[in-house]
């Protein structure tokens, strides 16, 4: 018995039928940064430090997910700012587009990043988001939130030790206003791509990355504030100093 899985992917293809009569209401097109008024306050972060020196082919031969954490060391808030660097910083301009530093369908980057704060330098614990064209956090919910975030996750434990917990959402509506059903298809090769940038640079800088795609959606997306629709939780992934 076929299941939702075999649907969306036969409902999603691309047919020479099915592809054209679409076109794009430019007035209606969703903005591609989010901001929360509600914030409890603003971090601005370091700018990013480029000049450390890294091996990218040792980065890529030495990359594993990495489950255990140093609990007494914290991250300091320059290492943070570099993996949010990282997984979605501004690289480029192109017209009215800041293009980042990972790659997403039509450049209309619907995926957000959050952070889950365990240990790091100058912040306190708590849940955080990332604006990419601010380079700042808005700091969202603050308290000790890992035995939360823990038990949504399966009770996956490097959530509780790490670092920091990267948490990756979706703005569904940046990417179906063009790509309709198909959107979702790119929504999620955007997050893996995102993953993999984390993997690569926490790899050179010597911490440990655990990609997580097994946890309770709703709970999440109630830990966050998300309403699991319009804006859902689709990854995770924790960063530790490795023991």
């Amino acid at each position: 018995m076929k299941g939702i899985g075999d649907r969306f992917q036969r409902e999603t293809k691309y047919t020479p039928e099915t592809i054209g009569g679409h076109g794009l209401d430019w007035a209606r097109k969703p903005p591609p940064f989010k901001s929360h008024e509600s914030a409890i306050g603003i971090v601005p972060l370091p700018r990013p430090d480029l000049s450390r020196r890294s091996d990218l082919w040792e980065a890529l031969r030495r990359r594993r997910s990495r489950r255990r954490y140093n609990e007494s060391v914290r991250l300091s808030i320059q290492d943070l700012a570099l993996l949010c660097w990282a997984t979605q910083g501004i690289t480029a301009e192109h017209g009215d587009t800041l293009l980042r530093t990972a790659p997403s369908a039509g450049a209309l980057y619907p995926v957000e990043t959050y952070l889950l704060i365990n240990g790091v330098e100058s912040l306190e614990q708590g849940v955080y988001h990332f604006r990419p064209d601010q380079f700042d956090l808005e700091f969202l919910r603050q308290g000790d939130l890992a035995a939360d975030f823990t038990r949504a996750a399966l009770n996956q434990q490097m959530v509780h030790h790490s670092q920091v917990t990267f948490l990756w959402s979706a703005m569904i509506k940046r990417s179906k206003w063009k790509y309709r059903q198909r959107a979702y298809r790119y929504i999620y090769l955007d997050a893996g791509h995102i993953a993999q940038n984390l993997y690569l640079t926490g790899e050179a800088m010597g911490l440990g990355v655990c990609a997580i795609a097994a946890f309770f959606d709703d709970e999440v997306n109630g830990l966050m504030g998300l309403d699991g629709e319009s804006e859902t939780i689709i990854y995770m992934a924790t960063v530790g100093q490795s023991q």
